[in-house]
Parts: C-alpha cells; sequence; structure tokens
C-alpha cells in the first residue's frame, strides 16, 4: 500500500543529491566459503596503496589524536562493490540449512577502504519472496543519511529483482561489520566484516585481520520468528543458537545434528610470528550470544573497542555483546614448549541461549608448529565467566580525549519485557515499536512531518538542544547490548541497580557504538546532535529487537527539512517497494527491523 504521506508525487518534490555513478569494481571471490580464517587468507596491510598517498599515508598529517569526528580526509578514491543477495543452502559447521548469502559466500564479502575514502556498494536483491536492506554498522552517515540503510527508518527496503547502490564515507577508522537490518535477516548470514585503515596509536607488526565470531542457528530466520512470535496461548518458542563460529568455521558434532545432513567441516586457523606482535580484530555479528574471548596461554591487549581507539590494557578475557568490536594485540612467545594454542569464544548460559555448541575455537599456529594437528592446549582461568557485562569504564580511556559537557536534555528511559495481553514484547517506555516498510521516518521528516503514530516510539529533538543524555533502567534479568545509529555515545556509567550520579572519567568517558546494560541495572549515555537524521536507538540482540526494543531518534527535523539529501535512487526503491507490496503483501512477523 503506497504510504499516504510519501505519495509518488511527493517524493518527486524531494531535494535530490547529485547520483554518482557505480564503478562496478569488486576485488572479492564469489566462493561459497570466505578465505577469512583459512590456511590462504592474507595478512591486512597498514593501509591500501592504490591511491594518492600525500605525506606517505592516504589521510595525510592526520594522526591518531586528531578529531575524527570534526577532521576527516576526503581522499576522493571510491571503493566499489558488487553484491548479489540470494537464499541457498549451506553449512559452513557441517549441518545444511537455509542461508542467505552475498556473492554465495558466508561469511559475506569483507569490505576494505582507507579512512576519507567514498564506499560504494550496489545490491540486487535476488530473495523471490522478501525486501532486504544493509546497514554499515557505526558508520556515522554524515551527509549520507538515507545510506544507513534501516527500511521504515532511513529508506523503504529494496524490492525482490531490484537494484540499488549505497554511497557513503569513510568517516571513521578501525574495525566493524555490516548486515542486514531487514527483520533478523542477519542471523541468517547477511553480514560480513568491514575494515577501514586508519592512523594507528598503538604499535605493532602483524594485521591478522578480522575474526568473525557468531552463533549459528540451524533453521531459517523466518523460521525462528514465526515460533517466538506465536501467541502465548500456543506456546512460543526462543529461539536457541546450535554453534559458535569463527569466520565462518567450526564443525558440529554431527551426532546431535538429529538426523539432518551433516558433514566434516573446517576450523578457523590463523598464524602467529615468535616474538612479533599481532593485531587481531574480534567482531561479534551473533544474533543473539554474549561472547567471551581468551587465546589459550597469552594475554590480550585491548586497543581500541568499537570505532574508538584508547589506552591499552591487558587482559585475559574480552566480553563482547551483539554488534561490538575489541582490537587486541597479542605478543607471540619467543621461546615455547608447544607451537599450537586454541582461540575460543564462549557463550555462557547465563548469557546466551545455546542448547548446541556453545565454545566456537579456532586453531592458532606459531611457525614451528605442526599444523596437521590440533591444538591440545588448556583454557585460561575466567575463560567461560558469566559475568555478562562489559570490562570496567576506568579502563576504557579513550585515545583521542573528547569532554561531552552537561546534557542539552536529560531523559529517563525504562526498559521491560512483558506480555501485551496476548504475545510476549519488550518495551521502552512502555512502548513496543514497529516500523512501516512504506513509509521511513527520514522522508516524511525531509517532507517537513513530524508528526508519527504511538508504535514508531519516535524521540524528537530539535537543533536548540545540542546534546541527549539517556538515563536506562533496566527493569530484567537480561543484559542487553544497545546500539545507537548515526553517533559514538558517550558511556558515562554503567552498574547494577539505579544509578547515583557518578560519571567515570567525565572530561573523556569511553566511546563506542554499542554498550551492554546489566540485568536490572543501569546505564548513563549522551551524544551530541551534530548529525541530522532519524537514528534507531535500540537492543541488538535479534529476538528483542524484533518484538520492539526500539526508540526512534529524530535529531534536528528542522534541518533533515532544510539540508539532508534524498538521491534520486532512494525515492525509487520506495516506488518499486510500493509496487512489490502491492501484489504481494508483506505479513510482517516482528517490529521490521
Amino acid at each position: 500500500m503506497v504510504s499516504p504521506i510519501l505519495s509518488v508525487a511527493s517524493l518527486a518534490t524531494l531535494a535530490m543529491a547529485q547520483d554518482v555513478p557505480w564503478s562496478g569494481f569488486d576485488k572479492w571471490s564469489h566462493n561459497s566459503y570466505s578465505s577469512l580464517g583459512s590456511k590462504q587468507a592474507d595478512h591486512l596491510p597498514w593501509f591500501m596503496k592504490n591511491n594518492p598517498l600525500p605525506a606517505g599515508k592516504p589521510w595525510g598529517l592526520r594522526n591518531a589524536d586528531t578529531n575524527y569526528y570534526t577532521d576527516y580526509p576526503i581522499t576522493g578514491v571510491v571503493r566499489s562493490y558488487d553484491w548479489e543477495v540470494s537464499k541457498q543452502s549451506c553449512a559452513p559447521d557441517g549441518v545444511n540449512t537455509t542461508c542467505l548469502l552475498v556473492n554465495g559466500q558466508y561469511p559475506g564479502p569483507a569490505i576494505e577502504a582507507n579512512w576519507g575514502d567514498t564506499i560504494q556498494v550496489k545490491l540486487t536483491n535476488n530473495i523471490a519472496d522478501e525486501g532486504t536492506g544493509i546497514h554499515w554498522h557505526g558508520i556515522l552517515q554524515k551527509g549520507s543519511q538515507p545510506y544507513d540503510g534501516v527500511p521504515g527508518v532511513s529508506i523503504c527496503p529494496i524490492a525482490p529483482g531490484e537494484s540499488f547502490t549505497y554511497s557513503f564515507p569513510a568517516e571513521l577508522y578501525g574495525s566493524s561489520y555490516w548486515h542486514s537490518h531487514y527483520s533478523s535477516q542477519f542471523a541468517s548470514g547477511l553480514n560480513g566484516p568491514m575494515i577501514i585503515y586508519g592512523p594507528n596509536s598503538s604499535s605493532y607488526d602483524i594485521d591478522l585481520g578480522p575474526a568473525q565470531l557468531t552463533d549459528w542457528y540451524h533453521e531459517y530466520y523466518e523460521d525462528l520468528l514465526g515460533n517466538l512470535a506465536k501467541p502465548l496461548s500456543e506456546n512460543p518458542q526462543y529461539p536457541y543458537s546450535k554453534n559458535i563460529l569463527i569466520n565462518g568455521k567450526n564443525p558440529y558434532d554431527c551426532d546431535y545434528a538429529d538426523g539432518r545432513d551433516c558433514e566434516q567441516a573446517p576450523i578457523a586457523r590463523f598464524n602467529l610470528t615468535s616474538g612479533k606482535t599481532h593485531r587481531l580484530r574480534l567482531i561479534n555479528t551473533s544474533a543473539e550470544s554474549l561472547l567471551k574471548v581468551s587465546l589459550d596461554g597469552h594475554k590480550l591487549k585491548v586497543m581500541a573497542n568499537d570505532y574508538v581507539e584508547i589506552q591499552p590494557y591487558e587482559t585475559d578475557v574480552v566480553t563482547l555483546g551483539v554488534g561490538q568490536r575489541t582490537d587486541v594485540l597479542i605478543e607471540g612467545k619467543t621461546s615455547s614448549t608447544q607451537g599450537a594454542y586454541w582461540l575460543r569464544a564462549v557463550a555462557p548460559h547465563d548469557c546466551a541461549a545455546n542448547d548446541g555448541q556453545n565454545v566456537g575455537k579456532a586453531a592458532i599456529y606459531y611457525e614451528d608448529a605442526d599444523d596437521s594437528q590440533l591444538p591440545f592446549s588448556s583454557p585460561n582461568d575466567g575463560y567461560d565467566n558469566s559475568d555478562c557485562f562489559n570490562d570496567p569504564l576506568e579502563k576504557t580511556v579513550p585515545v583521542m580525549a573528547l569532554d561531552p559537557g552537561e546534557p542539552g536534555e536529560s531523559v529517563d528511559v525504562s526498559m521491560e519485557g512483558h506480555s501485551n495481553g496476548t504475545h510476549g514484547k519488550w518495551w521502552m517506555n512502555n512502548v513496543t515499536a514497529t516500523v512501516d516498510y512504506s513509509d521511513p521516518i527520514l522522508l516524511r521528516a525531509k517532507m517537513g512531518y513530524t508528526d508519527f503514530p504511538t508504535q514508531r516510539n519516535v524521540y524528537q529533538y530539535d537543533s536548540s538542544v545540542d546534546s541527549v543524555r539517556f538515563i536506562i533502567k533496566n527493569n530484567n534479568g537480561n543484559s542487553h547490548p544497545m546500539h545507537l545509529h548515526g553517533h559514538n555515545i558517550f558511556v558515562l556509567a554503567e552498574g547494577e541497580g539505579d544509578w547515583d550520579g557518578t560519571i567515570i572519567n567525565p572530561s573523556n568517558p569511553q566511546r563506542r557504538d554499542v554498550q551492554l546494560v546489566r540485568a536490572n541495572g543501569f546505564l548513563v549515555i549522551q551524544w551530541f546532535q551534530d548529525n541530522p537524521g532519524a537514528w534507531p536507538f535500540h537492543c541488538h540482540i535479534a529476538w528483542h529487537l524484533s518484538l520492539g526494543m526500539i526508540i526512534e531518534i529524530l535529531e534536528s527535523p528542522e534541518l533533515i527539512h532544510k539540508d539532508v539529501k534524498v538521491p534520486s535512487t532512494v525515492s525509487q526503491t520506495c516506488r518499486d517497494w510500493w509496487a512489490f507490496n502491492e501484489h504481494t503483501p508483506i505479513d510482517a512477523l516482528d517490529s521490521g527491523i
């Protein structure tokens, strides 16, 4: 059904940005299995060199102390990718299931760019009966707001058989990933790593690349959602993962495959060099699972959380909620009686719903190890601890210092999980939210409309408010990884019970784009109002998000109406979606995002 607000005629009046042609370059293979975590995987470079190098680096004289929010380079280089998404069978852990794959591979193709490049991705939707849309996790999208890619918020879904080209600046640097933000498609494989090279505050010798960590299900996401979203009278079932994969690998024990087709699958591997310092980019792309990451017999030195480099500190175990990333440094041993070790990613049962294999493992080999044999190392103490929260904020001090100041507005936010009378739902300030794929909030605001139905859960702050603080109280027994689009948030405080007003590192608190709030605890965050747009704030657990755990931030709506550019391709995507939905109505199982 065509939106009464966003009609074909009204879309034609939107301010059009200059459309940039897509170059069609795609450096990634289309194999069924990614080379990540295999013997063939290359080390990552310091930066990409097929481009101008002012002062010897793509970003010139900028360094890790440069304020990347206000001073990022514009290299003039476009990194272009050509992707097709389709529904296929795959078996990354040996158990055959239905997956959503880009260019036939899982994990999906990796994106690489230098800080200041433009990333362009042409996505063709070859899923016969579903829309889709890709979100570029952690990218701020300043000046490219529609390309945040959330159907029903910043854009309409890409209809089956149609294509859309995303174009946005690599304005931050570090480790992240891309994923579908259409329903819970990312739980069935529609995701992949994204690496943006930039200045380093910590020194190292070798970049091992990404370790993409994820829970894995043996059922298609729509089947899982169908069981989850049943009325209470029909006994809905919460999805339990069956495995933990590292770079798409971790063989499942076929004795527990319940009679399904199952075969031996590969295990992920990395190589360490004695006496060298290695960078490893840990990325939790799970649907639901909090993960504990450790390397037997080694310390991990944390150097970055999400897209923010921090003062390094050592730990035995890194905690990653869904959507979080941590870059670590690993010191190669100079002498050892054992040349192979396990990298472990554990989903503790108190922090994740798993009724299969809850430990993912990758084999780590030194140069003198026999890589035909699996490691037999013992885990570190506390490798599987059940603390369902991130490291203390006192440890996580950003390298590039920034003072949040006092907020222009403070808002109390409560979170609960309970019934609406017929179905189980998640609530934020007493609203369980849904989106309307045919009526994106950003496009409505561009037309000058600022009235929204209650179920959209829209919080509006005009440009007179320079910053916003959320004081979040979690009134349930689960921890939640809370993610804000369009911003890095200042994490002012977190803990058990209620906030007492204390701010940790008040002149330079932790910044990141995902932070865990504890069970029955609090989280205090703040952000500058410097990016007019429509930005979801939500729990990143797929099944909580599906049941309504979202607030939509409409930032500076008057500036959206005045300044935000909406390319003609965005308008066409809505027209294509309306046409598809007119003859093939989508029966939404969940909130939509």
